[in-house]
């Protein structure tokens, strides 16, 4: 069982659907009004944010555990990982993140994980809805009109950031001092 004291929500989508889109324009809305928000990201492939030739590579070549590179304004930490047999675990990656400064996670991803999401929803992907077969959506952002017809969830506009920014608004305030547990899907 995942625990986390501070609300996370997570989107949920098919590829091309504009997840990390929509992030870029509803997080510095919901900064406006002083949310500080992290945010987990999972990739479904290797990526590399070291290079080559790099003093932060060749130290991580040598065999170090951890590496944090270090400015006035900005920290990174690379840590590599053994996750190759394994599923990357939500509650570690929640883990990683300094969660007595944030108000909110917001997940991009882990989709097989029990846990309040956004569905987004373009029927010209010709994709799938993913609600019926995930109790954890909260709430459905679509740019069709037909899609409340088929569901009790709230159904907001994907094309109104100020909408869905609205629903987490409410979402954080109505679920304040709640420890929410999430798990994955068996």
């Amino acid at each position: 069982m995942i625990q986390c004291p501070i609300p996370v929500i997570g989107f949920c989508a098919f590829s091309g659907t504009g997840k990390t889109t929509l992030l870029t324009q509803l997080i510095p809305i919901l900064k406006q009004v002083g949310i500080n928000i992290g945010v987990i990201k999972h990739a479904h492939h290797n990526f590399e944010i070291d290079h080559p030739n790099k003093d932060s590579f060749k130290l991580r070549q040598a065999g170090t555990e951890q590496m944090l590179i270090v400015s006035d304004n900005c920290i990174a930490k690379i840590k590599d990982t053994d996750f190759h047999n394994n599923r990357i675990n939500l509650q570690d990656m929640i883990n990683e993140l300094d969660i007595e400064t944030l108000d909110l996670i917001l997940v991009e991803g882990f989709k097989h994980y029990n846990f309040p999401k956004i569905e987004l929803h373009r029927p010209e992907i010709k994709a799938p809805l993913i609600f019926p077969n995930d109790k954890s959506v909260i709430a459905i952002a679509t740019d069709s009109k037909f899609i409340s017809k088929s569901t009790s969830l709230p159904v907001l506009d994907l094309n109104n950031i100020y909408e869905i920014s609205d629903f987490i608004h409410d979402y954080i305030s109505a679920n304040t001092n709640t420890i929410f547990e999430m798990e994955m899907y068996r």
